[in-house]
């Protein structure tokens, strides 16, 4: 009997094996015709269209299908890929935001479609669409496996119009393939969609994602097939050239701000994966300004890329080493500078290149080099930025990676030490991904050069984790020499050697309120070899988080913490304030609680208290936000920030405030209006940036934008702007 049964087992296995990884397809038809993008789909080829269907529900649950479904359908001429859905739907009580492009997902109603175009289930260009045809794009990268693998930065043009029915709505989209990147001759793409219901909280995806994975995930994916294989990509040479004038003055330097300049960018489609980006005097003054946050810490804070000329492949060259300590390359550091009394400046751009994308089906490339302008007055010297990034697919999803960074001044400069003439590094990353995401991982090790730099001038780290629908655990650490220099890079801290492992625990209850809960444990260590590795910092977190049917979200959290500080310090950063002693170790202990509400209703909020010992002293936080929706052309939200920091005598203690209302006003898909105000006491400003945009054109924008800083305390004016800029893409 024991027999009979090994013998059935062994042949029933690999049947059920292989029905499991057989992913779902459809054909995409090739037609002749030109569809007029309507959201009416009354042409006769929808008819006689696969389909992409039977979608499968993401949330609340996992194990069924859909109740809301999705009907997908592509067909594709020589020039365009054309889609088609049908989204079924309880009513007409939809969830829109705004009218504005690049709306957020999550929250509202909406449909996304990703396209892995080299099936090599790393990156993917992604297209939505709303109900009242808003749409967004964005790029993925990483195989989706985070935030930072998400780029909603990234603009491309494409036609898309909605059309609401009685119980349904319909999506209609055209995609010149000229804005994917693909191989000639290539007969599937990997796809996969997912989509918000809001009136029935349901989130559904067309391959069956584990709610333990990212919806975004590249893990999870069928086969889109075409009836014809793909030609050679024509994608034009696009011309995007700009005017921006400004009128404005520093008033706390007396010093006129006005200019007018012009310049414009180049792409250029090499082959089917290559793009080839040519600068000349471009303009990276951004026209929306950065949100403003408060320090507390010993440490710079990174923010996000948003300049577009950085963005397209940018995982290429920005996604090395770790985000957290030592990243080799943050394309924010070039444009900017240290003047001759250390204060951050705009430094100009003469021009550059940028070379990036797929040799082919194993290989990327990417090449970029910048030149920035001489400043003498501000003893800041003219600049050559150089990165050259290599990457090998390895196994399913995983890649090794290549990476040199130089940044290098030719000129002689009697202002500029022979040890800031020239910083190099050079590293190398394995980036692992299994086929169903259920092992990530990262390792690498980058070696820095200048001249007398010392020998501690290496960084390296692992990231190894498992994701499993009850158990996530992750091993991590990472070192960064006490020498180790990356001018291009981010590097957050030298001289440190930091264990961060972490355990989860988490629960999935099939009755009550509770969609998720979990509990995770995350112990992190530093100790600093120039110091004969003393432990002088760990930080030990444990937490309990739970997720809710309804989509509120709770957390609670508790943090045991020891720094010993090796400078002095003061986290108030009042200036001449009296700072913490150094060569000091203190124990302090914190907790934290958060709330977020709904994000569906009309008027939504989080917030997030929290109180507790702060160095020699204590702490009390309020973070929060919340959201006034008067869809869809009218958004009122508020962020706020308040640290309460009190220290013994004589060391500083103070109210830190920052306030940050925002108005988005959307007239119409092509006009919008928005305005931002930031208070913050511990920068002592206080902002106003409101910003007119008008889309006149596919990708082509006029902006009119007034800016306005006053000091907090005596609300004398810091600077003040008023810009008009014009910028317009052109197909050649």
């Amino acid at each position: 009997m024991l027999r009979k049964l090994f013998v059935l087992a062994t042949i029933l296995l690999p049947i059920a094996l292989f029905s499991q990884s057989s992913p779902k397809t459809f054909t995409v038809k090739f037609i002749n015709d030109i569809i007029k993008v309507d959201g009416i789909l009354d042409e006769s080829v929808w008819e006689t269209s696969e389909s992409a269907n039977n979608f499968h529900q993401y949330f609340p649950s996992d194990t069924t299908l859909a109740g809301q479904q999705t009907d997908i359908k592509m067909v594709y001429n020589s020039t365009t890929l054309y889609v088609g859905i049908r989204l079924d739907t309880e009513g007409d009580d939809y969830v829109i935001p705004s009218l504005k492009r690049d709306y957020r997902a999550g929250g509202n109603d909406n449909i996304s479609l990703m396209f892995d175009t080299f099936n090599d289930g790393t990156n993917a260009f992604l297209f939505g669409m709303n109900p009242y045809g808003v749409r967004r794009e964005a790029l993925i990268s990483n195989g989706g496996s985070g935030p930072s693998g998400f780029t909603t930065s990234w603009d491309v043009k494409w036609q898309g119009e909605a059309k609401v029915y009685d119980g349904y709505y319909i999506c209609e989209i055209a995609i010149p393939l000229t804005s994917f990147k693909f191989k000639q001759g290539e007969t599937k793409w990997r796809f996969n969609s997912y989509r918000f219901d809001m009136q029935t909280n349901e989130t559904s995806t067309w391959i069956k994602i584990p709610q333990n994975q990212l919806v975004y995930s590249l893990a999870f994916m069928g086969d889109m097939v075409f009836e014809k294989p793909l030609g050679k990509s024509r994608t034009p040479m696009a011309l995007i050239p700009y005017v921006n004038g400004i009128v404005g003055k520093d008033y706390e330097n007396n010093e006129d701000l006005s200019k007018f300049d012009f310049g414009g960018d180049a792409k250029i489609s090499i082959g089917n994966g290559m793009n080839l980006d040519v600068t000349l005097n471009p303009d990276f003054s951004n026209v929306e300004v950065d949100n403003l946050i408060t320090n507390v810490s010993r440490f710079e804070v990174s923010l996000p890329e948003k300049r577009q000329f950085f963005i397209d492949n940018s995982d290429l060259f920005g996604s090395f080493g770790n985000e957290r300590d030592a990243n080799p390359f943050f394309s924010r550091r070039i444009g900017i500078a240290q003047n001759a009394d250390d204060e951050t400046i705009e430094n100009g751009i003469v021009g550059g290149i940028r070379l990036s994308g797929k040799l082919n089906k194993n290989w990327r490339l990417g090449l970029l080099n910048l030149q920035t302008e001489e400043d003498k007055e501000n003893e800041i010297p003219s600049n050559n930025n150089t990165v050259f990034a290599l990457q090998k697919k390895m196994f399913s999803r995983s890649n090794l990676s290549f990476i040199f960074v130089n940044r290098q001044s030719f000129g002689d400069y009697d202002f500029l030490e022979q040890t800031d003439r020239y910083n190099r590094v050079v590293g190398m990353d394995y980036n692992l991904a299994s086929v169903n995401n259920t092992w990530t991982g990262k390792f690498f090790y980058h070696k820095s050069f200048a001249h007398d730099i010392g020998d501690r001038d290496a960084s390296g780290g692992l990231d190894l984790r498992y994701n499993s629908r009850f158990l996530n655990f992750g091993v991590r650490g990472n070192f960064v020499g006490n020498d180790f220099r990356s001018d291009l890079g981010y590097v957050r801290r030298q001289d440190i050697v930091a264990a961060r492992p972490f355990v989860e625990f988490n629960f999935w209850p099939q009755k009550g309120k509770l969609n998720f809960h979990g509990f995770r444990f995350s112990p992190n260590v530093i100790w600093r070899p120039t110091l004969d590795y003393m432990n002088t910092d760990y930080a030990i977190f444990s937490s309990w988080q739970a997720k809710f049917k309804s989509q509120e979200e709770f957390a609670v959290r508790l943090f045991n913490r020891y720094t010993y500080l090796t400078e002095t310090f003061d986290p108030t950063g009042t200036d001449g304030g009296t700072e913490l002693p150094a060569n000091v170790g203190f124990y302090y202990t914190s907790y934290e609680m958060g709330f977020q509400s709904d994000r569906r209703r009309v008027f939504s909020y989080s917030v997030q208290p929290g109180y507790g010992d702060f160095y020699n002293g204590t702490r009390f936080v309020l973070e929060g936000d919340m959201s006034l929706r008067l869809q869809p052309t009218m958004l009122f939200s508020l962020g706020l920030n308040y640290n309460s920091i009190k220290l013994p005598q004589p060391y500083e203690s103070e109210d830190l405030l920052l306030v940050s209302p925002k108005i988005d006003i959307t007239f119409n898909k092509s006009v919008f209006w928005s305005t931002l105000i930031q208070y913050s006491n511990q920068l002592d400003n206080l902002g106003f940036n409101s910003r007119l945009q008008w889309r006149f054109a596919p990708l082509s924008d006029l902006f009119l934008v007034y800016n306005d800083n006053y000091f907090v305390n005596s609300f004398m004016p810091r600077s003040r702007s008023i810009n008009l800029k014009f910028t317009y893409w052109l197909n050649i």
